[in-house]
């Protein structure tokens, strides 16, 4: 059988930051404040359940950083997965990566660029037939970051790259805007910090799922680590470094948000960002805002459609999926037939579904998986081959804290008569995998053609 042929090492540190900073920051923090609000409706709540999502996805970065300093390899999670625990679990992230995890990511990041996309052009997506021409503007959003990601790694770091100085640099002007124009002129909206009914474990619980969205992208950076110069070094740099900076941004903006508009005005603004901008300085900033958001969102769909597809390769090397996804294109030299794969999922997710259905199944489908690749440390310590450059501090409480947070998060949501049965659809769908790997790969353990 023909080795799989392994991905040229082409990106920097900085490069591998700007996949971390810009595969993260996406939708979430322009589209999240507004459900996380209506859950959790005080100040001290709200940035609350922020910093325990920060904190929860710091303890998941700094155990992946570990174990992607030993394991630097094309695939990520998923060599995390199969080494720590085996082919078949390994496998069902893969499947639900194929039929859940990234056709709901890329639908609902492209469904934020799209909206803001049209609010640039004077149409209100909200309304006919503009609410129509949503879907299909993200649609044509994901054909085009899909073809840039084939013609090659460089052109979608270049776009990661660029696009990550802007979003970051967008959010901070939001900031500095709101203290230094809204915050004279409101005295904040920081007061009542917890008013009655504004705390809750199961609300907070739900909000989390939200923020976790929001945090999403801290791990993607390790599925194309087989692409990063001198891994051993500049991935857990890289994971640490994106992690601390999207925290404190997200803390700034948080605080911008309530320093101009107050709680109940959050929780009624979808487009959160730009009704700050718009109460700021009116239509120019509106227009500001959306072009950032454009460009964050933009970014981030470049970065997903960059990193998921090296998942397909792996398990394609490693003979849990059709060989083909696994070929590398002889010119541009990328996985161009995993990539044209995701790209048509996300396309077809993204013409029958909305963002919140699209984010919240994301996120109930990935939680389990990223529990693994974390827990994955617990079993590849034990192994002689695994000679990790970084140690994650505070070993085992860190990955252990990021594993117990999921478990309660998912029971919280299959508690939860509002998402219980939305999140045992999309567990019985991973589910699913079990007998399709025992009817295909398991059957005599030989790869598909």
């Amino acid at each position: 059988m023909t080795p799989p042929i392994a991905l040229p090492r082409r990106l920097g540190l900085w490069s591998a930051v700007a996949i971390v900073v810009g595969s993260t920051i996406g939708s979430g923090i322009f589209r999240s404040p507004a459900g996380i609000a209506a859950k959790l409706p005080g100040p001290a709540p709200m940035l609350t359940v922020w910093v325990v999502g920060g904190l929860l996805a710091m303890c998941g970065s700094l155990t992946l950083a570990e174990v992607a300093s030993g394991r630097p390899a094309t695939g990520g999670i998923y060599v995390y997965i199969r080494d720590g625990f085996g082919r078949l679990p390994a496998f069902l992230f893969g499947w639900a990566e194929l039929i859940i995890i990234r056709a709901a990511a890329l639908g609902a990041i492209a469904t934020t660029f799209s909206e803001y996309a049209l609010r640039v052009l004077g149409f209100d997506p909200a309304i006919a037939p503009y609410d129509g021409w949503v879907h299909r503007v993200a649609a044509a959003a994901i054909v085009a970051t899909s073809v840039l990601n084939i013609v090659g790694v460089r052109w979608g770091s270049l776009i990661m790259n660029t696009t990550g100085v802007a979003k970051y640099g967008g959010l901070v002007a939001i900031g500095a805007l709101a203290f230094v124009v809204g915050l004279p002129a409101t005295g904040g909206h920081y007061t009542p910090a917890s008013p009655p009914g504004s705390w809750g474990l199961a609300p907070f619980g739900l909000a989390l799922v939200s923020i976790l969205w929001a945090f999403d992208g801290w791990a993607d950076l390790t599925f194309i680590g087989g692409e990063v110069k001198d891994p051993e070094r500049n991935l857990p740099r890289a994971l640490i470094l994106g992690a601390v900076g999207v925290l404190a941004v997200y803390l700034l903006a948080n605080l911008a948000y309530l320093a101009v508009l107050s709680v109940d005005e959050i929780r009624g603004s979808k487009l959160v960002a730009a009704d700050v901008a718009d109460r700021l300085v009116g239509r120019p900033g509106v227009v500001f805002v959306a072009l950032t958001v454009m460009l964050s969102t933009f970014g981030t769909l470049t970065g997903s459609i960059l990193t998921a597809p090296r998942i397909f390769k792996a398990m394609a090397d490693d003979g849990l999926f059709f060989r083909a996804f696994g070929r590398v294109h002889p010119r541009f030299e990328t996985p161009w037939l995993a990539i044209a794969l995701c790209g048509a999922l996300g396309v077809g997710f993204v013409m029958v579904r909305t963002f919140e259905q699209l984010a919240d199944t994301f996120v109930t489908a990935i939680l389990p998986f990223y529990a693994l690749g974390v827990a994955a440390v617990f079993a590849l310590r034990r192994r002689a081959d695994f000679r990790p450059t970084f140690r994650v501090p505070g070993y085992p409480v860190t990955p252990l804290l990021f594993v117990a947070a999921t478990v309660f998060l998912i029971g919280n949501a299959l508690v939860d008569p509002a998402s219980r049965w939305p999140t045992a659809a999309v567990l019985f769908g991973i589910a699913l995998g079990i007998p399709v790997y025992r009817l295909t790969v398991a059957k005599g353990d030989s790869p598909p053609a």
